[in-house]
């Protein structure tokens, strides 16, 4: 066992003997790639599953030559590295793989090998888009070598509306060569492949009352009986998380919750009844909490501040605190004001913890940045998730200073 790649007990087949998975006839996918210059950026992020996992999307048309590709492929485990100690996805676009740019087998053997066990252990998906014939031809030869855990985690995907299903979102921004080619392989597809479709949540008005999930903070605060402005389920997860052997779970908000058993508690809260998370999975709460934050119609740290935030690590450091402490208070509705507080105030009690938990402000920021803020317009792209979880990672660790919370507060016990 290497990895997660069995080698077969015959000696006489090694991997460099291997044929290269990606020789294949590439006219359909060069046609569309002649004239594309590669963008600068490597990989983009897509914006979070439905789970809440970061998703990453690398584009064959932006491979360079074969003399660059281990430099290419250094770049892109540096863009992503901050992210992979929590669960992620992987995107694989093969549109516009070239013959000059193919990796061979041995390079993404080698490659694979150097890996951090972070980056194998942690990808619990890898998407392959528009694959061809051939290397599904090949991927079943190369099955008798790898795990069946590691098979598992590959699918394929023929369509962008398909791939929009298999990861929970509404608008993907994409390059334009990609949807070109899936306009000219999915032609006769019933739905749109450019993301214009609205979000995906049922609209306030035809929502029960009692909704927690999918609607507005403020139809919330408005419908169900919310101290302070907090929806009675995001105390219920706080409260839960709060209790020692809870808040000291090592990897808390890193790892997935049941995605089934998700689903089914968002649905009885929704339809008002009343949930007990005693004797829930840690990481089920965990989830159901970023879920209700994702679900929300518009992001918590709304879409007015989306530009003044993204624009975060351009502002000069002594003037950060006075802009922060300008924005959350004065820019941000009442009751979003009070919810952000309050869930900063028990992100510092996680962080107090990080001994235990591993969870340090850093760590925080990169799972509740895209969680807190998303762009009302396309995808959040790799260069804007950075600075959005560098204005979280500054609320966390200068709470005081940004007056969020009472200086003069005694801290809650917990337990």
């Amino acid at each position: 066992m290497v990895g997660d790649f069995v080698l077969t007990d015959d000696p006489e087949i090694t991997p460099e003997e291997i044929v290269n998975p990606l020789e294949d006839d590439f006219d359909q996918l060069r046609e569309q790639s002649e004239n594309f210059t590669a963008p600068k950026n490597k990989c983009d992020f897509l914006g979070t599953d439905k789970q809440g996992r970061h998703i990453f999307g690398i584009y064959a048309s932006r491979f360079p030559e074969k003399s660059q590709m281990e430099r290419f492929i250094r770049d892109v485990i540096k863009e992503i590295e901050p992210f992979v100690e929590n669960d992620y996805i992987l995107v694989y676009f093969h549109q516009g793989l070239k013959e000059d740019n193919k990796p061979s087998a041995q390079f993404l053997w080698n490659s694979y090998k150097e890996l951090d066990r972070n980056f194998r252990k942690n990808l619990k998906n890898l998407y392959v888009v528009h694959p061809t014939w051939f290397i599904r031809v090949i991927w079943n030869f190369f099955s008798p070598f790898i795990s069946e855990k590691f098979r598992k985690k590959l699918v394929y995907i023929s369509s962008l509306d398909e791939l929009r299903q298999a990861l929970g979102l509404c608008k993907l921004k994409l390059p334009d060569n990609i949807c070109d080619i899936d306009d000219k392989l999915n032609s006769n597809r019933k739905y749109t492949s450019h993301g214009t479709s609205t979000h995906s949540s049922t609209s306030n008005k035809q929502m029960a009352k009692t909704a927690q999930f999918g609607v507005t903070l403020k139809f919330i605060v408005t419908n169900s009986p919310c101290l302070n402005s907090i929806p009675p389920i995001v105390r219920k997860c706080v409260d839960s998380l709060s209790m020692t052997g809870m808040i000291d779970t090592e990897g808390i908000f890193r790892r997935s919750g049941n995605h089934a058993e998700i689903i089914a508690l968002k649905d009885r809260v929704n339809r008002g009844e009343d949930v007990d998370l005693k004797d829930v999975n840690v990481h089920v709460i965990a989830g159901l909490l970023k879920s209700f934050l994702r679900d929300l119609s518009e992001p918590l740290l709304t879409f007015e501040l989306y530009d003044d935030i993204t624009n975060f690590l351009e502002w000069p450091k002594e003037e950060r605190s006075r802009n922060v402490t300008q924005l959350i208070r004065e820019k941000l509705p009442e009751e979003n004001y009070e919810l952000f507080k309050y869930l900063v105030e028990f992100l510092v009690r996680v962080m107090e913890c990080e001994d235990l938990n591993k969870m340090t402000s850093s760590n925080l920021a990169i799972v509740f940045g895209p969680n807190f803020l998303w762009s009302g317009k396309n995808s959040t792209s790799l260069e804007e998730i950075t600075p959005i979880n560098a204005f979280i990672d500054f609320v966390l660790q200068n709470h005081k200073d940004i007056y969020l919370i009472d200086v003069n507060q005694r801290p809650t016990p917990i337990g």
